[in-house]
């Protein structure tokens, strides 16, 4: 089983002269206790081509020291990372390979640099005793491991002890270093540096394959005079999808071993992702050749409804937990809280398997190397290369009048199932809408973002609608089996009670909200 710490630290050029200052001088450290000498021996692993120094993710195999290892750092912001680690073995652990398989591709991991440090640590304790920061002073050797000159430094790190201490506390221990004359790194990491100032083959990040598409209009990539547009130095149509396609594309990598690790919320965000690149696929067909991108769209959808399992499962359960609670006791008769909790754990269970097995399998990897193929070698149109605001623009108010056209059917519709349905459509017409708007803010900026968020209000009422219906087809479940195990099924049918009427309502809000979502009258 993995340990994960949370690493947030600062890093300080030092030199053989440098002396620490009186650290007992900031607010809150009380003594400066020192530990005594540590030898490590760190080998570094990545690709061939650096792919995951150029995604700032270390992964190393260290001995001597305290926790000695296999560790995986991966950024969660500046300056602060998680570190995943399990015991030494001989090769890189298959579960920390899983977790950075997004940025390998499937490319094997080799020893790429190996360092050696002298550690000298001192730990900042308050009045109480407890350890505040850890204080290291490193003499370091690095050297490739294919063969090369040997680079010596030394440096300074300061780390807080633990995930909930103050991070105001390393500004308090930067500031007295600065004031004895110490330096911030310029590296970010020790793995940095030793790049850096070893040479070796290949700078840190692949060039991306070729994809080798061809486009609509008979080009290959970047058409002659693209990202120029009609005026010098204004974005392109071609610029502003592509950079948001980049996003997308850069938050499903990074999401990866967050869903893998099942941390809040990743499973959903990545699904975004996934829909936000297939609608900017479909909206802007004018940038994009769609005979290159429609495939690709596929096997995004397919991704989507995959992590959807996990996904609507976690949103159903907690909607029906949260009404369960919002009855009175008197009104929830039986065992209607452990039914539901059985009943999600069992869907729980299978849900996350099939989400491992989904990041697992080669379609999925496939789908990742198609991305980045299509990135380093976009099938552009000859419209990529006019204004931005002209061509998206039209694009954005395509997708509203089609949301116009499934609203007015969804409310025109019979009530029941075939409304339902109607309204399902429009809530995905919606998406669409509010994602091509949102592509397209860098250029058409506060007109856009107002309406997105009226265009977002509308998809909210839509989904609330939604999710209703699959409720009530659960609460149906749920009262069957309650049923069949001799409990009364009163509880689960008042909610359903409930659920109805709240769709009820939504579809009376849908209109007076619908209104306030025209485009601007000057788009």
């Amino acid at each position: 089983m993995a340990d994960t710490v949370r690493e947030i630290e600062r890093k300080y050029e030092a030199t053989d002269e440098t002396e620490l200052p009186d650290l007992t001088a900031v607010d809150r450290v009380a003594e400066v206790v020192e530990q005594g000498v540590a030898e490590l021996d760190a080998t570094y692993y990545d690709t061939a081509g650096q792919r995951l120094a150029a995604a700032g993710v270390t992964l190393r195999r260290r001995t001597g020291g305290q926790d000695a290892g296999w560790h995986l750092k991966l950024p969660v912001a500046l300056g602060i990372r998680d570190e995943v680690r399990l015991p030494l073995s001989d090769t890189p652990p298959p579960e920390l390979t899983a977790l950075v398989r997004s940025r390998t591709l499937g490319r094997e991991l080799v020893p790429v640099v190996r360092l050696r440090t002298r550690r000298t640590v001192r730990l900042l304790r308050d009045a109480d005793g407890a350890t505040l920061a850890e204080v290291a002073l490193d003499a370091v050797r690095a050297a490739r491991v294919d063969g090369g000159a040997e680079v010596r430094w030394r440096e300074i790190e300061v780390e807080l002890a633990g995930e909930g201490d103050d991070p105001g506390l390393l500004d308090e221990v930067g500031e007295a270093l600065a004031a004895a004359g110490v330096r911030p790194a310029r590296a970010a990491s020790k793995l940095e540096r030793a790049l850096a100032e070893t040479g070796g083959e290949g700078a840190p990040g692949e060039p991306a394959e070729r994809s080798g598409k061809k486009s609509e209009d008979g080009g290959k990539g970047r058409e002659k005079g693209q990202g120029q547009g009609k005026g010098k130095g204004k974005a392109t149509a071609g610029d502003i999808v592509l950079r948001y396609l980049r996003e997308q594309v850069h938050t499903i990598t990074e999401l990866d071993p967050a869903v893998r690790r099942d941390l809040p919320d990743s499973v959903h965000q990545m699904r975004v992702a996934t829909r936000r690149l297939r609608s900017a696929f479909r909206s802007y067909t004018k940038v994009l050749d769609r005979a290159v991108t429609r495939p690709i769209g596929l096997e995004l959808q397919w991704l989507a409804a995959e992590l959807g399992i996990d996904r609507d499962r976690e949103v159903l359960t907690a909607r029906l937990r949260d009404a369960l609670a919002e009855l009175p006791r008197t009104l929830r008769l039986g065992p209607v809280s452990a039914r539901l909790r059985i009943w999600s754990e069992r869907r729980r269970a299978g849900s996350r398997r099939e989400v491992l097995t989904t990041l697992d399998g080669e379609r999925y990897l496939e789908l990742l190397r198609t991305l980045e193929a299509l990135l380093a070698d976009p099938p552009l149109r000859r419209a990529a290369a006019l204004p931005a605001s002209e061509v998206l623009v039209k694009a954005v108010l395509k997708d509203h009048a089609r949301l116009a056209d499934r609203i007015e059917a969804a409310l025109a519709a019979p009530a029941g199932a075939a409304r339902d349905e109607a309204l399902h459509s429009a809530r995905k017409a919606a998406k669409r809408v509010r994602y091509a708007a949102e592509a397209a803010r860098p250029v058409l900026g506060k007109p856009a973002k107002k309406f997105t968020k009226r265009t977002k209000r509308v998809q909210q009422v839509l989904g609330d609608h939604q999710d209703s219906v699959v409720a009530r087809a659960a609460l149906r479940e749920l009262a069957t089996q309650a049923q069949r195990a001799g409990e009364g099924a009163f509880t689960f049918g008042l909610l359903y009670g409930r659920e109805e009427a709240l769709a009820d309502r939504r579809e009376r809000e849908l209109p007076g909200v619908w209104a306030k979502a025209a485009p601007p009258a000057d788009w």
